[in-house]
Parts: structure tokens; C-alpha cells; sequence
């Protein structure tokens, strides 16, 4: 059996971390920078430390700096010790207390003196001495004053004043019944008092107004007079101030006449949509409720009476001052009138002067609101007229059905013949339709400007911002419009006039709801689109589009933007016009109408964006092409829908060339598409020849569209060979061949040759020469710049590498250094936990232990 190994005890132990600990700290291993020179004002960047001092003195560094920002970080509070002395190490403790005792006695001295006044000082107000004016030498004495400009009168005084002994005497004229003197009364005497002030006021502005009256008088006849004067016995100073006064210009006459103008009146603040349609609505159900009191014959009254127009400064006492005994000043022809029928009435009311006060103030207070109602009032006039003015056209249509508030009293025959004319009018408020039903319901039997103001209204009383749910109930009515739309196109004949008034309303509510507008043309277009590649998979060939098609494919270009590169709504419509210009045969007039109508369209949405439609261009040509006599050799070839040669390919061929002489252009009709009724062989050739013409003036825009194209020659060569060689134009009318001459010369005139696209051309790169660069080389050793400013540049660039070094070095070292503090907390809290968790189950052990044990005993008793 082998040795037990030895047991080491605690000296081994001992001397082994002894033994360590001299060779870590070996003197050999000491590293000491010695300086050669002590130089005053530079610090000395020696140091005599062991292996890994500097390291350690570098983490305490930057325990005390970076270590305690990155434990303050995100942390608002922060604690400053700003005791005196506190971290300095060098002052002693009692010197500490010293100096915080001073200076606390310093800063109390300091506020005590600022509040102290000395006895020796002496305080003044105004620059002179509170102690001299304390002495009240200086009162002033009422008696002296000499001006009684501001004494009260007497009686004034005495019934303010003198405790109302003015108003207990006793006057000599005044008796009771019995015939014995009475005292008057205290509101009798105010009153008494009251009349006098306002009679003498009245008075004076009398005076006034005839004084006024007179000098105006006097100047008047002293202008007629002064040019009898000569003009020499004026005075020489005045004769020269006339002729030293220089006379103005067209500038300074501008200038005063814009100070006289009219200032700009203040306008109401601007309203929101919100506080617009919530009026509007407001406005419209006032109407409606008139109506309906109408209707039951009940008297609409008019409640807009205008208010007699009050002063400011009126004291409601009834005391109005007589405006006829006022004179009326005129100026006419240069001169003043001074109406003489004031002073007739004026004469006549001295005569009747034994009448009461009462009668004077009642005739004044009827000339007063007399006058008020001649008033302008011209800002209460300009808000009614401003409010009026605003008005649109729909609300002028509301207004023409408004009937005028009547009187009091009306007849029987009129109440009735008021009640038949509002049971005939429109209704102010309108539900908003729940389904399709409900919208033809509400529209139908109306005329097209009726039914605009149904819609009108509707969308006024179920604004968006009124009700919750109002905004979904609009958002179907766009969709219910669209499908009343093509209910109007399908009639026969189609209402076009109700349905180009329907488009506003269609915008209207597009710009609304521009998305849930999108999703309802959307499904129109797919659903199109998909109903034509089935009739295409089961017969081959599909039909052009009806009428109620092409109206919603104009919709389309009116409603949303035809220039994007790409849109949701206008890229599938073009497309849906390319497949029907492609996939749909030509079989009759009509079907040349609805290609035509969809090259129109086409056009309209190319016309911003100017994107290239081959298929445009093959139906231009296949339509022409159906007019064409002789088709067994011709420079081109047409692509389907159209064909070389066939039963149908004659349907724009004249069966008579002197038809063209009686032919005049119109544009062809939309209801063309449907039906087309030609009863004799010249309406068809006008109609042939109206075709001719549509398509060639679709030829003339897209050849001007297109002239920028680098293909534009291959593009229009077959039409230029049809045009110039095929096409017999010359049976054709004056006006085609003008059109048909300027066509051709669009086409030759952009018919030049284009270079082909090539890369640019851009000079060869030389190889690269590996020849050494010999470099004369006078002073050997380290390279030096030849000036001093270069030296200095290059000592620059390296001190800035050395900093830039340095820098780095120190971040990474920082960011290590907090990573591992880190780590530190995130391992100390995990440690803590886990002490926790021991401390948790220990306890939770020693409880079960001992329940355990209590258990035990409790059955070993029993």
C-alpha cells in the first residue's frame, strides 16, 4: 500500500505566498525614469513605480472619475458638499471651524447693514427733508385762492351738501287741496332739478348751433364779395406768400386723397369646416320647420326687426331733445341752404308752449326713433349684407323658395294658397339613403337642378362632423351615385344632361373620401374587366363597352390624376381601354363610335403623362383603314381588332362621293354607342364622314404628342403611307383635306433621322508603368521638409497621430473598463439573488423540519 499523502499545514501556506509576494516585488524589476534637468514650470512625467502600479493607479483614476458619471448617469438629483474646508486635507480641523465662524459672522453683519440707518443720515422725499416736512409750515390756505373757476353753485351745494335742507323749504306757488301750501316732495325737487339742467344744456347747444349758423352765413357773403376786391389792395406780404407757395403735385394730391379714404373694416375670424356645416345645417333646419308651418297654415312672422338704435351716453330718462327745432344745414351748388321748415315748426311750438312736458317728450321720443330708423347703421347693415353676400347659388335657390314674412293678419284664401305653395317646395333636410332603393326613391320625379339640391342637402345635414356614423352613410352614397349614374346612361335615351350635373357632387364627395371613393371605382372597373375575359374565354371575341361604361371611364379622368406612374384607379382604366381597343371587333357604326370614344379617352389620359398607347395608334389606322377602297396592295398591315380584308372592312367607304359636298362636321353623339338610326345612304355617309373626321383629328394630337419619341419614324410610317397613297382624299370635303394636308406635314417634319443610343465616349486609360521614381536624396538620414513652416506642418501631423492614438487607446480602455463593471453588477446581483434563494430554502427546510418533528411527537402521545 502506498504513503498517505502529507497534509500541508498553514506555514507552508505562509511561506509560500511570502516567497510570491518577494518575487513580485523584486528590486530588479523596478522601473525608474530619471530626468537629467529639473526646468521650472513643466511637469515631470518620471515616476518610480513597480510592474502594474501604473495600471492600478490608471483603475483608481478612473474609478473616481468615469465609474462615479456612470453611476450618476440619469439621476436629476445630486448632492454637493459645499462646506468650507471639507476635502482639503491640508487645513487643519480647528481652522476649518475658524474660518466657517467668520465667515458666517461676516455674511448676518452683512444683511444687518444693509437694512441699517444711521442717526447721522438724514432721509429726504423730493430733495427735501422728511424732518422739515413733518412740521407742516407749509398749508396751503382755500381762502387765498382768488380763482372760483371750481366753486359749486348754491343750491348745487345745499342739496348735496347741506343734509337736504334745500329740499325741506317750502314753495310759495305750490298748494294742496284744501288750498294750504305744501311741501314738495324730494323726487319732485331732483326732477325739478334735472328738467332745469337739461333746459339750460338745450340752450346753450341752440346758441351754439345758431352762432354756427351765422358765421357760416357771414363767411358766405364775405366769399361773394372778396372778388369785387382788386387785386392789388391785398396786402404785399400776403400777395407774396401766394406766389412763394408751390403748388402740388400729382404725388402729394395722391397722398391726401388716401389719407381721406376709408379704413379698412375688420372681418370676421375665419371658420373651420366644422362650425360651417353645423351653421349650414342649423340654417337648413330653420327652413324646413318654416316650411312645415306653412304648410299647416300657421303665420310665419318675420323675426328680424331691427333695434332702435341707443347712444351710450343716454340716460334713459325719456328726455329726448326736439329734433325739428333743430335747423337742417345743406350744401348745393357751392352754397348753404338752411332749411326754413325748421324754423316754421320751431315758431309753431313757441305758440304752443302752454302745453305739458309730457306732450313735448312724447312728440321728441316718436322724432327720436323716427330718426333712429333714417340711421344707417352702417355696421349693423354691413354684417347683413356681408352674411348675404357669402351666400353660394344653392343657398339663392333656397332663398327664391322662401316665402317673405307675412302680417298679423291674413286671410283664409291666403293661408291656404301659402300652404299649397310650401307642400310644392323642396325639403330643407334629407336622411342620408341606407341603400340604393332609397336614393332612386329620393331622386326620382325630380328635374336634374332638384335633384343636385336633394344631394346638396343631404351631404349638409349628414356632414362628418356632426354624428358619428354620418361619415360610413356618405361613404356609401358615393357608391350609390355611381350605380344611379348607370342607370341614367342605360336609359333609352340616356339623361347625359342629369348625369354632367351629378359629376360636382361626385367630386364633392371624392374629395371627402378620396379612399373609399378609390375602392368603389375599383370594383366598377374590376368587375368590368372581369365580365369581358369571360365572354372572351367562352366566345373568343367580346363587345365594345355600353355607354354606362364609357361615362364611368370618363368619371375616372375626372376625378382622380391621370400623370401618375402609378395609380390605383387611372392605371387599371387605362389598361381596362387598351384590352378593349385590342380585344373587341369592329362590326358595325356603332362599334366605330364606341373606338372612337374610347381613343378620346385614351388621349385624355396619355395627354399629361405622355406615355406611349401602341394600341392607339393600331385602331387610328385599322379605323382608317375601313375607309379605304381598294385594299388588295397596300404599304402596311392593320392588327387585330381589324382585318386585311372581310365583310366588315368597308364600313366607312362612301356609297356616294357627292355626298361630301353637303357635308358638314359635327361631333358624334354618345348616344351613337347604343342605337344609331340612319334612315338614307346620305345621313350614312355624313356619318361616315363625321367618323373620318374624328379619327383624323385624333391623328393630328397624337402625332404632336408623340414627336419626341427616338421611334417616332417606325411609329407613324404605316399612317403616313395610308394617308399619302391609300386614303381617297380627295373626294373627301375641304375641310379634311386641310386637316388631312396638316397631319402629313406634323408627320414629315419630325421624320428626321435620330442617331442611335451609343455609351459616351470616353478616352482609352493608359496602362499603368511600373518605372521606379528616382528621387534625389541631398541630406541623408531622417527626411526633413526644405522651410520651417513644412517642418512645423509634419511636427503637427505627428503630434496629431500620437494624440489621435493615445485617444483611442484611452476609449477602449474606458469602454473595457465599464464592461467589466458591468458585468460586476449584473454578477453581483445574480449572486445576491441566488443568497437569497439558499436563504429562502434553508428556512423553508427548518420549517418543514421541525413541523415535521411536532408531528412526530404528537403521535408518540398518542
Amino acid at each position: 500500500m502506498g504513503k498517505p499523502p502529507k497534509k500541508k499545514n498553514l506555514a507552508d501556506k505562509v511561506r509560500k505566498t511570502k516567497t510570491s509576494t518577494e518575487i513580485k516585488n523584486n528590486p530588479f524589476e523596478v522601473k525608474i525614469n530619471r530626468k537629467k534637468f529639473d526646468i521650472l514650470g513643466r511637469k515631470s512625467k518620471h515616476d518610480v513605480g513597480l510592474p502594474g502600479v501604473s495600471r492600478s493607479k490608471a483603475i483608481n483614476k478612473r474609478k473616481e472619475t468615469l465609474l462615479k458619471e456612470y453611476k450618476t448617469k440619469d439621476k436629476a438629483n445630486k448632492f454637493i458638499d459645499k462646506r468650507f474646508g471639507e476635502y482639503d486635507t491640508k487645513m487643519d480641523p480647528e481652522e476649518k471651524i475658524l474660518q466657517r465662524f467668520s465667515m458666517e459672522r461676516q455674511r448676518t453683519q452683512d444683511k444687518k447693514d444693509m437694512y441699517n440707518l444711521n442717526e447721522e443720515e438724514e432721509l429726504t422725499h423730493y430733495g427735501q427733508s422728511l424732518s422739515e416736512m413733518e412740521k407742516l409750515n407749509d398749508m396751503v390756505d382755500s381762502d387765498d385762492d382768488a380763482d372760483e373757476k371750481g366753486v359749486l353753485s348754491a343750491e348745487l351745494t345745499a342739496s348735496h351738501f347741506g343734509g337736504g335742507g334745500l329740499l325741506r323749504r317750502k314753495t310759495q306757488g305750490e298748494k294742496d287741496n284744501g288750498g294750504n301750501q305744501r311741501a314738495k316732495s324730494r323726487q319732485e325737487l331732483i326732477e325739478e332739478l334735472i328738467l332745469k339742467s337739461k333746459q339750460e344744456k338745450r340752450e346753450r347747444q341752440n346758441q351754439k348751433e345758431e352762432s354756427q349758423v351765422l358765421t357760416e352765413k357771414l363767411d358766405q357773403d364775405w366769399k361773394s364779395i372778396q372778388g369785387l376786391l382788386a387785386h392789388k389792395n391785398a396786402p404785399k406780404a400776403d400777395r407774396l406768400e401766394e406766389e412763394d407757395k408751390p403748388k402740388l403735385d400729382e404725388y402729394d394730391m395722391m397722398v391726401r386723397e388716401l389719407g381721406f379714404e376709408m379704413k379698412a373694416q375688420p372681418s370676421e375670424k375665419m371658420k373651420t369646416p366644422e362650425e360651417v356645416a353645423r351653421e349650414e345645417r342649423e340654417r337648413l333646419q330653420k327652413l324646413e320647420a318654416d316650411r312645415l308651418r306653412r304648410m299647416m297654415g300657421d303665420v310665419v312672422e318675420d323675426c328680424t326687426k331691427t333695434q332702435a338704435h341707443m347712444s351710450a351716453d343716454d340716460l334713459n330718462d325719456g328726455f329726448i331733445l326736439d329734433g325739428d327745432e333743430k335747423p337742417t344745414l345743406a350744401y348745393q351748388d357751392g352754397k348753404w341752404n338752411i332749411n326754413e321748415e325748421g324754423a316754421k315748426i320751431e315758431g309753431d311750438d313757441e305758440e304752443e308752449g302752454g302745453e305739458g312736458e309730457s306732450g313735448e317728450e312724447e312728440s321728441g321720443g316718436e322724432e327720436e326713433e323716427e330718426g333712429s330708423g333714417e340711421d344707417s347703421h352702417s355696421d349693423l347693415d354691413s354684417e347683413q349684407e356681408s352674411e348675404g353676400g357669402e351666400e353660394e347659388e344653392e343657398k339663392d335657390e333656397e332663398e327664391k323658395d322662401e316665402v317673405p314674412a307675412t302680417k298679423s293678419q291674413l286671410s283664409e284664401e291666403e293661408r291656404k294658397a301659402q300652404a299649397e305653395a310650401a307642400k310644392t317646395e323642396l325639403p330643407y333636410t334629407f336622411k342620408a339613403p341606407e341603400s340604393y332603393s332609397d336614393l332612386k326613391g329620393l331622386l326620382q320625379g325630380h328635374p336634374a337642378d332638384h335633384q343636385c339640391i336633394i344631394l346638396a342637402r343631404t351631404q349638409k345635414c349628414n356632414h362628418p362632423s356632426l354624428a358619428v356614423g354620418n361619415k360610413l352613410k356618405l361613404q356609401k352614397l358615393f357608391g350609390f351615385l355611381l350605380e344611379y349614374v348607370g342607370e341614367l346612361a342605360s336609359r333609352s335615351p340616356p339623361e347625359l344632361s342629369t348625369i354632367d350635373k351629378m359629376i360636382p357632387q361626385l367630386y364633392g364627395l371624392c374629395q371627402l373620401f378620396p379612399e373609399a371613393a378609390s375602392k368603389a371605382m375599383q370594383t366598377t372597373l374590376v368587375d368590368s374587366a372581369h365580365r369581358m375575359e369571360e365572354v372572351l374565354e367562352v366566345k373568343g371575341r367580346a363587345a365594345f363597352p355600353q355607354l354606362d361604361m364609357l361615362i364611368y371611364l370618363k368619371i375616372t379622368a375626372l376625378l382622380f390624376p391621370t400623370s401618375d406612374f402609378r395609380h390605383p384607379v387611372t392605371t387599371p382604366a387605362l389598361l381596362y381601354i387598351s384590352q378593349a381597343l385590342t380585344k373587341c371587333p369592329v362590326m358595325s357604326l356603332e362599334d366605330v363610335t364606341s373606338g372612337l370614344v374610347l381613343c378620346c379617352l385614351a388621349v385624355e389620359y396619355i395627354s399629361f403623362s405622355k406615355r406611349f398607347c401602341p394600341e392607339l395608334i393600331n385602331f387610328l389606322l385599322g379605323v382608317l383603314h375601313l375607309a379605304v377602297q381598294d385594299k388588295t396592295s397596300t404599304g402596311y398591315s392593320v392588327v387585330p381588332p381589324f382585318r386585311q380584308n372581310g365583310k366588315v372592312c368597308d364600313l366607312l367607304v362612301l356609297s356616294d362621293p357627292e355626298s361630301s359636298q353637303t357635308w358638314s362636321k359635327k361631333t358624334l353623339p354618345l348616344s351613337a354607342t347604343q342605337t344609331l338610326t340612319l334612315t338614307t345612304d346620305l345621313d350614312t355617309d355624313h356619318y361616315r364622314l363625321s367618323a373620318v373626321a374624328t379619327c383624323m383629328d385624333l391623328l393630328k394630337h397624337c402625332s404632336s404628342l408623340y414627336r419626341e419619341l427616338t421611334s417616332y419614324s417606325h411609329i407613324f410610317q404605316p399612317i403616313t403611307t395610308l394617308l399619302s397613297k391609300h386614303l381617297p382624299i380627295k373626294t373627301y370635303p375641304a375641310a379634311l383635306q386641310d386637316l388631312h394636308g396638316e397631319i402629313l406635314a406634323t408627320i414629315s417634319g419630325s421624320l428626321t433621322s435620330r442617331p442611335l443610343l451609343v455609351f459616351q465616349k470616353k478616352k482609352p486609360i493608359p496602362l499603368k508603368l511600373f518605372t521606379p521614381k528616382i528621387v534625389e536624396v541631398l541630406d541623408y538620414g531622417k527626411k526633413r521638409g526644405n522651410t520651417k513652416e513644412e517642418r512645423e506642418k509634419e511636427r503637427l501631423n505627428h503630434k496629431y497621430k500620437k494624440e489621435f492614438k493615445g485617444a483611442l487607446r484611452e476609449i477602449r480602455k474606458d469602454t473595457r473598463f465599464l464592461a467589466r463593471e458591468k458585468l460586476n453588477e449584473v454578477m453581483g446581483r445574480d449572486a445576491e439573488r441566488k443568497r437569497k434563494v439558499k436563504e429562502l430554502f434553508g428556512s423553508l427546510a427548518t420549517q418543514e423540519g421541525e413541523w415535521k418533528a411536532l408531528k412526530r411527537r404528537k403521535n408518540s402521545r398518542h
